[in-house]
């Protein structure tokens, strides 16, 4: 399972907009995968992967903050197609928004549901693609609109090292009117390497919206940066990692945000097992 630390359970979901228009920005949680190298396939097996984070914007007049909590079940099948390894993926993330010392609201986000294929390039090299679709649901903290997820991913997992980038391009549904949600780009950067056990390295993030959803929205977008601790207590692995904004524009405010995560490795196949892959 210590290969498993390097690997991606692939990229996972999910901010819920703010109560105002202006604070729609992109429907995936820029930063939510970072720690995870999204470019390399799995061990075939089935996985639990809980990511949860807590942070506040500096808004004026009043602070506002999100909380997150994105539990997500990853299968990497025994399939391979051109080469690259099937993994199916679904969460249904939970949320709690609201203003510092006021009142919060919580509830379901979006169910998620993706398919990806990750290929082993060699020489510590993974790329993957992943398609899939943010459900729409009318809960008061989800977007009641339906949206196209892709994301591409690259990383570098020799050594110890996870280096990867993963590029997450969100697209809205069109002809919605009671949502205001643009189409998207995140990119999640991780720059971290294994010392015995323990992971430490710097991360950061970066998101912009594409579009404007309406003729008076204006396009938000955000950079951030932070570091990584974890620990591979074997087979479970703990991370935690500390984000904050060093730019922003129209957010309203800064965002700082704390990040904690577990990988649960729930079935893997007997050694004896692993050599009867099915290949297309």
């Amino acid at each position: 399972m210590t290969t498993f630390a390097r690997m991606a359970a692939a990229g996972v979901l999910s901010l819920a907009a703010l109560a105002t228009p202006a604070q729609a920005g992109s429907v995936t949680q820029p930063g939510e995968t970072i720690g995870l190298a999204a470019g390399a396939p799995l061990p075939e097996g089935l996985y639990f992967v809980n990511t949860a984070d807590w942070g506040c914007r500096n808004t004026s007049p009043d602070t506002t903050c999100v909380g997150v909590d994105i539990p997500v079940l990853a299968w990497a099948t025994p399939v391979f197609l051109f080469g690259g390894r099937i993994q199916l993926l679904t969460a249904l993330p939970m949320i709690e928004v609201g203003v510092e010392n006021g009142d919060y609201t919580s509830g379901f986000y979006n169910p998620w549901f993706a398919a990806q294929i990750a290929w082993d390039l060699g020489n510590g090299f993974g790329f993957s693609y992943l398609a899939g679709f943010y459900l729409g649901v009318n809960t008061g903290v989800a977007f009641d609109s339906t949206s196209f997820n892709q994301r591409f991913a690259l990383s570098y997992t020799a050594d110890g090292w996870n280096l990867t980038a993963n590029a997450i391009w969100g697209i809205q549904a069109q002809g919605v009117t009671d949502t205001i949600n643009p189409n998207f780009l995140n990119v999640d950067l991780t720059a971290t390497k294994k010392i015995g056990k323990f992971e430490i390295g710097p991360v950061a993030y970066y998101s912009t919206d594409l579009n404007n959803p309406t003729l008076w929205y204006q396009k938000q977008s955000q950079f951030a940066v932070g570091g990584l601790v974890g620990y591979d207590f074997g087979p479970v692995i703990a991370q935690a990692y500390l984000t904050t904004d060093v730019y922003e524009e129209n957010y309203g405010g800064h965002d700082t945000r704390g990040w904690f995560r577990l990988i649960v490795p729930l079935w893997n196949p007997p050694p004896a097992q692993t050599a009867a892959l099915i290949r297309k």
